[in-house]
């Protein structure tokens, strides 16, 4: 199983994790993306990391 850590001080707030995955990802109340689940059904969790546009998203195998 893959671990999803997210960077909280890199965070931007975008959303795009979010809508890329909400099965995985959610904003928290002061708009930082949190981990829902490490285990995702229906997105490529890597590629939803590499879209990331700070990098704030790491997936360690």
């Amino acid at each position: 199983m893959a671990k999803i850590i997210i960077d909280e001080n890199v965070c931007v707030g975008c959303g795009l994790c979010v809508n890329s995955c909400p099965e995985c990802f959610e904003l928290s109340d002061e708009g930082i993306a949190k981990v829902k689940g490490d285990e995702c059904n229906t997105c490529d969790i890597k590629e939803v990391a590499n879209q990331c546009p700070v990098n704030a998203i790491k997936v360690e195998d």
